[in-house]
């Protein structure tokens, strides 16, 4: 899914809504535990009830790679469970010497080697160019790059002042030479509203991976108001707030009306922006 197909879903969806799929087997509905793969059950029951409410579904791969071989497995066959009209985001946070970073981008991008191949991968770029180009060497692939995320500890390094930038400052300034916006994406926590208006001054027409929305606290008129763009330029993740709206056997159906609600939310806003 290129950049304009990704817009024209946002606006036939009239939502950027991406939902991350964390699941934990000691929090899914007990009737689930009935079922051979409860994992994969809860996650095909989330993605049937969300679908038509979201442009982008984000495994986080920690919670499928924590299981072993079945985990791997599960990850797999959800990513085979997905509709070809979202965008898919493997949440990996890889980024390694260029022979390693080759293997990750084979793992993720390469159906026939690994059985799956995700639109997209988060990457951490702290290793540096030759750690990110083998996966932006996947024409039709999505880097996103962590830039300034959301939890408490991001201030440890990425807020921190070097030569007069911040790091994370520093990240996408570097970064935006590797390649343009048409393959490569940024991770902006919901939680730093106030520093969107910098990230869109050096990356004003890229698309943002936003988490911090919902169980973190974030606020999604806070993001858009600053973070915005003339093809939106965002895809604000809720992962816990929907998942888990429920423990019982309306899970899916709990897990659909929050997602409707942001939906809804969304909506509104991409038309006060006459992007619709």
């Amino acid at each position: 899914m290129n950049k304009q197909q990704l817009f024209e879903q946002i606006r036939l969806k009239k939502s950027f809504l991406c939902v991350g799929l964390d699941p934990v087997l000691e929090k899914l509905p007990k009737h689930l535990l009935a079922y051979e793969n409860p994992i994969l059950e809860f996650n095909k029951q989330i993605i049937e009830a969300t679908a038509d409410l979201c442009v982008a579904y984000k495994p986080n791969t920690a919670f499928f790679e924590s299981r072993g071989v079945k985990g791997w497995e599960t990850l797999i066959q959800t990513w085979q469970h997905f509709p070809k009209d979202v965008l898919t985001i493997a949440d990996a946070k890889r980024g390694d010497i260029g022979n390693t970073s080759a293997m990750y981008a084979e793992a993720f991008f390469n159906e026939k080697s690994s059985g799956m191949s995700f639109d997209a991968i988060t990457v951490a770029p702290y290793m540096g160019k030759d750690s990110v180009t083998p996966f932006l060497n996947y024409a039709d692939k999505w880097v996103i790059m962590l830039a300034l995320t959301s939890n408490e500890g991001s201030q440890d390094f990425q807020a921190r002042e070097y030569d007069g930038r911040k790091l994370f400052e520093q990240v996408i300034l570097t970064s935006t030479q590797w390649a343009n916006s048409d393959q490569l994406m940024y991770v902006v926590g919901a939680t730093k509203p106030q520093e969107f208006a910098q990230v869109r001054r050096l990356a004003p027409d890229h698309f943002l991976l936003v988490p911090g929305v919902g169980a973190q606290g974030g606020s999604l008129a806070a993001v858009c108001e600053y973070g915005l763009n003339d093809s939106c330029g965002l895809l604000v993740n809720a992962a816990r707030s929907i998942i888990y709206a429920s423990s019982g056997e309306d899970f899916a159906e709990k897990a659909r009306a929050e997602a409707l609600a942001l939906q809804q939310e969304m909506e509104k806003i991409l038309e006060e922006a006459n992007l619709l």
